[in-house]
């Protein structure tokens, strides 16, 4: 079994914020002693179902208390994804139709997993029991929280000081996901630092209905490939937990040395001491943080694929990136006769339009045949020849 002090080192690694500590402590004793699971709660927005790194920050750290003995309760928001969460959002967000969080919930099904123990997880949907609510019980939980406490949420006051306005039903989304808490019994509920007021109402109203509050542990936002913006798919500086091996290994390497720690914190499942070990490592001036961020991308394509399959995926980027080598899947594109380099990029669908490809000749990110290109000109491709756009995209010419 694994100590109470063990387990709390466990649970702080990478997190933000853990409301509170004492209490943690508490909870574990007393979980203890009664030879019972906590009960952890992560509440999910149907609106958004495709699952990258930084939506899975939150999902390691249930996997970690998983791996402690705990229980997860994944509520997916089929109720309240009917009415948006409006958080950090200038007016409320577009209603979904039943439909189509029923298809967006299906999505995060099938997702979830992907990361979680299926066997120590509860996946349920929270109509089951806010579809119950009369009139009177809605009411009643109404009665649990003022207004002026409802627009001490920064995004409904400065909603309120901008003059745009805020639908009553706004209010009772969080209302409704901290019910959700009352209903599982949650002893813990995780969420993004975004996540804030929604989750200390849970510990609000489970005072008012007289149950033992739940801790709260929020996780830090994931920076994106980039190094700065929040990790995001629109942004494209994402890597998707879908993604193949060899792609997740690459797009590891590309990110920015600052961020190697963060992601061993919060994108693995490393033990807190050893991090602390890479930490002191990578202080040492011998030390090449390209190893550390080798050994980064080992365990995250490990994670969502396998160990092989991340030694393949190595090897790959040695071959492609250190030894300058041609993989042999490399994508072949089919062009005619006197197609220009313009005009075969396009092709490729790598790049977006021709503008683009201009764009990127003149920041010398396309090469051919290794040798940068400088010039926008008219350069007539011929059989073999080996486009490289960026850092990790190439393909292949073939003539008609």
């Amino acid at each position: 079994m694994v100590s109470i002090d063990e387990q709390i080192k466990i649970i702080k690694k990478g997190a933000d914020e853990i409301i509170n500590l004492d209490e943690l402590k508490e909870k574990l004793i007393k979980c203890e002693k009664e030879k019972r699971p906590l009960i952890v709660k992560l509440g999910l927005d149907p609106s958004a179902p495709d699952i990258h790194l930084g939506h899975a920050v939150v999902l390691r750290k249930i996997k970690q208390l998983q791996d402690l003995g705990h229980e997860a309760v994944i509520i997916i928001g089929d109720f309240t994804g009917m009415i948006g969460d409006p958080t950090g959002k200038s007016k409320g967000r577009k209603q979904l139709t039943k439909e189509q969080v029923m298809e967006n919930a299906k999505t995060y099904e099938n997702q979830v997993f992907k990361v979680l123990n299926r066997q120590k997880t509860k996946l349920t949907f929270n109509s089951q029991w806010l579809g119950n609510l009369n009139f009177r019980d809605v009411i009643e939980l109404a009665s649990k929280c003022t207004v002026a406490r409802m627009t001490e949420r920064e995004d409904f006051k400065n909603r309120l000081n901008n003059g745009i306005s805020i639908g009553i039903h706004e209010f009772f989304y969080p209302l409704m996901q901290a019910y959700d808490s009352i209903h599982i019994k949650a002893d813990i509920e995780l969420g993004g630092t975004d996540q804030r007021f929604n989750i200390l109402m849970g510990r609000t109203l489970q005072k008012e209905f007289n149950e033992e509050s739940q801790i709260a542990i929020f996780m830090p936002i994931l920076e994106g490939l980039d190094g700065k913006e929040k990790m995001s798919k629109s942004l494209g500086n994402y890597i998707g937990i879908y993604e193949s091996a060899k792609d997740m290994y690459i797009k590891v390497m590309q990110l920015p040395d600052e961020l190697i720690i963060k992601y061993f914190e919060l994108a693995t499942d490393i033990h807190p001491d050893e991090i602390n070990n890479i930490k002191e490592e990578m202080k040492k001036e011998e030390v090449n943080p390209r190893d550390m961020k080798m050994r980064l991308a080992r365990e995250i394509v490990t994670l969502y694929h396998d160990a092989e399959e991340a030694r393949i995926a190595e090897e790959y980027f040695k071959n492609l990136y250190q030894k300058n080598e041609i993989p042999e899947d490399i994508l072949e594109i089919l062009i005619e006769k006197n197609t220009n380099l313009i005009e075969a990029i396009a092709l490729s669908g790598f790049v977006s339009s021709n503008s683009e490809v201009r764009r990127l000749i003149k920041q010398g990110g396309i090469k051919l045949n290794g040798d940068i290109i400088s010039v926008c000109s008219d350069i007539i491709l011929n059989n073999n020849d080996i486009v490289t756009i960026g850092k990790r995209k190439m393909f292949k010419i073939k003539i008609k």
